[in-house]
């Protein structure tokens, strides 16, 4: 759906009775892809015109990052590799939880808390009820992926040129007037359905927390974490602007919210936004700031798994 197409923010929730701000029926009834139904080829082919050089460069930190320790009590990753002799052969498995590192949160993931509902009115009994389905699945997403023009934000870099303080472990919120004074001193100008990227710093904290300190705060319950912050005019912003949103920091927004609502709610159950989180901005954001370039070409394809939750994002910037 073209920008000018597009119901004002102001008009939501689309139908009288539906939750906050959801924009149920938009894309249909039936329809699993939300935001991204924002991707359209033209939008897609206008991205393609940002690969000048062939330079790819990956955002996926790896499967087994966090060690024995992900935070939010999820499963560690485990990899056993065996071989099947008599032939010089292996193979392995892996077990992991689909957010315990680089992820996309899917629309099964994340309801509206109050309504029980997620994106479209789907229900915990069509997830998991005796007449179960694949509704709403990650799969879904795999047809034709996540794939657009990308633009990083790195506020952490910013934030140190500006002398403002920031703690990645602590539930502290990223104004939003600050990601568009970021985007300003990058020179960024946004095109409708980018794919948006924020650099918090979270890494840069995260490597270097000594492990023992890192164990202590995987244990807090619930845990800590510095994000955008929640705001009717950070949603705005989103919604005008955005097909995906994302960050290297795990829950993308402030956490615990400071608020009486969650972004997750909104941008998941409400408009099907796909969330992208711990990405790995660390090279990408060294390349753009040797280049001057922060918009770039994303191609991201979520796993196949019908009726999933969430995926490792598989994702590249190409520029």
């Amino acid at each position: 759906m073209a920008m000018e197409k597009l119901p004002k923010f102001s008009e939501l929730p689309l139908n009288k009775g539906h939750p906050r701000h959801s924009a149920w029926g938009l894309y249909g009834e039936d329809d699993q892809l939300g935001f991204l139904n924002r991707l359209t080829d033209d939008v897609v082919k206008e991205a393609a015109k940002e690969i000048q050089t062939g330079t790819r460069i990956s955002l996926n930190w790896p499967l087994d990052a966090q060690g024995d320790l992900p935070f939010f009590g999820r499963q560690v990753f485990h990899k056993n590799i065996y071989q099947k002799p008599p032939r010089i052969v292996n193979d392995d498995v892996w077990t992991f939880n689909t957010q315990s590192s680089s992820q996309w949160d899917g629309l099964r993931h994340f309801g509206y808390q109050k309504e029980a509902k997620f994106y479209n009115g789907v229900t915990l009994d069509d997830i998991h009820g005796a007449n179960k389905s694949n509704v709403n699945g990650i799969g879904a997403w795999a047809e034709k992926g996540i794939v657009g023009r990308g633009v990083l934000l790195d506020y952490h870099s910013w934030r140190i040129e500006q002398g403002i303080s920031f703690n990645a472990f602590k539930t502290e919120s990223i104004p939003l007037e600050h990601l568009k004074k970021v985007a300003e001193a990058q020179g960024v100008t946004f095109k409708f359905g980018d794919i948006l990227i924020v650099r918090s710093g979270y890494m840069a904290a995260y490597d270097e927390l000594p492990k023992q300190e890192l164990a202590a705060l995987s244990k807090v319950m619930p845990p800590t974490f510095a994000g955008v912050e929640q705001s009717e005019e950070m949603l705005e912003w989103i919604w005008n602007n955005f097909s995906a949103v994302s960050g290297n920091q795990p829950g993308f927004e402030a956490w615990p919210s400071q608020k009486d609502y969650m972004l997750h709610e909104v941008l998941l159950a409400g408009w099907g936004c796909p969330i992208g989180e711990l990405f790995d901005l660390e090279a990408l954001a060294a390349h753009c700031k040797s280049t001057g370039r922060y918009s770039f070409f994303v191609t991201s394809e979520p796993c196949n798994v019908p009726g999933g939750v969430a995926s490792p994002p598989n994702i590249l910037a190409i520029f």
